[in-house]
């Protein structure tokens, strides 16, 4: 555990794999979702999905991580990255294509890692043999992000995710055997949500293992169907000091071994119709902090709850 923070953060995480600081470019692929094709979409999802800060996806995958590596390494001075295959499904493509963008991602130089991010539906052991091939043949590390959202199944169909949650369990079990890290996302604000959704998802992606946690504030984009929800008056969202109660008892059960990636959203505001509550993340990090502090709060403060915890009576 990090000594100035609550909670395992993700760079220190990246540095004790890799010896030194690493860095994401993001991957833009000219692709699509299954729940966008079947019907509208998840509730939340912007026609330009969740890729906000991605190149075009006009640019070949090498175009935008030469591009953007340009970038990053002018300005933090980094040596390591990881190509990272944002928006969208990016296995919802046929396997050879698949092959093909991850072969051309390993192509520009000092990639390390591939970040692919997924739905839990869209995960099938011959797209995992393949990463399993790319892995061994260029001695690079996999991890596969999987949105989650919440364990809240009623939550789950209300946002028109399209899966539920059997299918995280199911993919989680099936990626587990190839040791690839898996990231888990998660929205602690969801409408209907409350803490114990929040506190069942910690048990839930620590019982199964899941090495990175990615949590994200809601927010709300223009032209949603989540969107028109909010201006109609038919939904409303937690107030900000629920959310950072539900996320200090979120991190309070979540396993101490889980690198936290993320707790706070962050989008252009021109793009929303609400984010944060009108706050920036790093004064909401300030926030939380704070109230761990003054809760004596950190990471797996609570996580007991495994191993046959009721046995421990017996002791």
């Amino acid at each position: 555990m990090n000594e100035k923070l609550p909670y395992y953060p993700y760079s220190e995480y990246l540095k004790s794999k890799y010896q030194e600081k690493v860095y994401k470019l993001p991957v833009n692929l000219p692709l699509t979702c299954p729940n966008r094709l079947l019907g509208e979409g998840c509730t939340f999802c912007a026609e330009s999905g969740t890729g906000f800060e991605a190149l075009s996806n006009q640019l070949s995958v090498r175009e935008q991580l030469e591009k953007t590596r340009i970038h990053i390494e002018k300005k933090y001075h980094a040596h390591k990255f990881i190509a990272y295959f944002q928006n969208y499904t990016n296995t919802f493509l046929p396997a050879e294509r698949f092959r093909e963008y991850l072969e051309e991602a390993l192509s520009v130089p000092d990639i390390v890692e591939i970040a692919v991010s997924t739905r839990p539906d869209c995960i099938r052991e011959d797209y995992l043999d393949i990463l399993q091939e790319i892995s061994r043949s260029h001695e690079v590390q996999i991890t596969i992000e999987l949105g989650l959202q919440t364990v809240n199944y009623h939550t789950l169909q209300q946002i028109n995710r399209g899966h539920g949650l059997a299918e995280y369990i199911d993919a989680v079990l099936r990626i587990r055997p190839y040791g690839f890290d898996i990231c888990t996302h998660m929205i602690l604000n969801l409408p209907q949500d409350d803490t114990e959704d929040a506190i069942e998802s910690a048990k839930i992606i620590s019982a199964l293992k899941t090495n990175v946690v990615k949590v994200h504030s809601l927010y709300i984009a223009k032209n949603t169907r989540l969107c028109e929800a909010y201006e109609n008056g038919t939904i409303t969202l937690c107030s900000k000091e629920d959310y950072l109660f539900r996320l200090m008892m979120f991190l309070e059960y979540l396993d101490p071994s889980i690198a936290v990636e993320r707790l706070f959203s962050r989008i252009p505001s021109e793009d929303a119709v609400f984010c944060n509550w009108g706050t920036s993340w790093w004064k909401l990090k300030d926030e939380l902090l704070m109230m761990m502090k003054e809760n004596s709060s950190y990471q797996g403060k609570h996580y007991d709850y495994l191993d046959g915890a009721a046995l421990r009576l017996l002791d």
